[in-house]
């Protein structure tokens, strides 16, 4: 099956009531009844309701774009691997040679150094005829191989003495004036957060599941506008070989109650019937933030709105936005025989 977001040509974080919408237009486009002219009308139809049946379920959903993630980490990986190539056998380090391990770590080739020379044999000198000549070659050996054994027994110390220096001084050498080259980050993970207005006022505390199957907790911070974005550090996917990434969290404040937010004001609806709207009052609202009084001016019609400054939702800087109080003219539930009586003689322009 092809992808069910494509199919139906929505977003990965679409709501459902966009699925809702996209799948009814879809359907009436691919309707084998309006597409008789078309072998395959069938065939995109049951497709199409396919994609609907899998997205408008919660835990269908949630597999598949589970399912859908994992795959993607595999290619990922895979690429990653095939750019990588294949990783070279590692060798012994030679552990008396600081040079020599070093190169191998960094992959240049060791300076030569000299070798040490033999020593010069004593040269002869012409025997004369009064000279023992067999007490002189004795003597030269022997000055010859304790010349040896001082060269000998003072490399050995060094080499003895000084392995850490030389591995330090190695190290040093090898990677001054190099820039250490930063691993490729995983793409961020965009994920959205539904959140009602009372948890922004009280900044709560969130527990978000991601599409792998983790939680991760999200403080909603002061200020919180819909749709903004919160950037959580290195809790997003990890990739083997990369930096991990973010999740990008996208606050989206729940507008289907008796208010919603335009930024930091509150707005919602106030019903008034036709004596109040008439003469005026004053009530009483129980807002998010705590109870406000609402004083309606007399002779106030639907199309009045009233602003209550400072009744929203508190900025980041510690700023309020306001109240803004839309009213709406409602008449009785039973008809009241006065009130007809009056719009009647009003209509008709008699006088009671």
């Amino acid at each position: 099956m092809r992808d069910p977001y494509a199919i139906l040509g929505v977003r990965r974080n679409a709501g459902q009531d966009e699925i809702k919408a996209a799948w009814r237009s879809v359907a009436k486009a691919v309707h084998p009844d309006h597409n008789q002219d078309d072998p395959l009308a069938t065939q995109r139809f049951a497709e199409a309701g396919k994609a609907y049946e899998l997205l408008r379920d919660p835990v269908l959903r949630s597999r598949y774009d589970r399912v859908r993630r994992e795959a993607e980490l595999r290619r990922m990986e895979a690429m990653k691997q095939k750019m990588r190539g294949p990783e070279p056998a590692e060798e012994p380090v030679d552990a008396e040679t600081a040079e020599e391990a070093i190169s191998r770590i960094f992959g240049v080739e060791p300076q030569a150094q000299p070798s040490p020379s033999k020593p010069k044999a004593a040269p002869q000198r012409p025997v004369d005829k009064g000279e023992a000549p067999a007490d002189t070659r004795t003597e030269a050996v022997a000055d010859s191989k304790r010349e040896e054994a001082s060269r000998l027994e003072a490399t050995a110390l060094r080499r003895s003495a000084a392995p850490a220096a030389d591995l330090v001084a190695a190290i040093v050498r090898r990677i001054r004036g190099r820039i250490a080259k930063p691993a490729e980050k995983v793409p961020d993970l965009a994920v959205d957060v539904n959140v009602s207005i009372e948890q922004v006022v009280n900044r709560a505390r969130l527990s978000v599941e991601l599409p792998d199957g983790e939680t991760v907790k999200l403080s909603i911070p002061p200020g919180t506008t819909d749709g903004q974005a919160i950037r959580l550090k290195e809790q997003g996917y990890r990739v083997t070989g990369m930096a991990r990434g973010d999740v990008l969290a996208t606050l989206r404040i729940n507008q289907e109650g008796p208010f919603r937010t335009q930024g930091l004001d509150l707005v919602t609806t106030l019903p008034l019937d036709l004596e109040d709207a008439v003469l005026g009052c004053d009530t009483v609202l129980e807002t998010p933030s705590g109870s406000v009084t609402v004083t309606v001016p007399a002779w106030s019609g639907s199309d009045k709105v009233i602003r209550i400054a400072g009744a929203g939702l508190r900025g980041a800087d510690g700023e309020a936005g306001d109240l803004l109080v839309e009213l709406r003219l409602m008449l009785r539930e039973k008809p009241d025989d006065k009130v007809t009586d009056l719009m009647r003689s009003l209509r008709h322009g008699l006088y009671l």
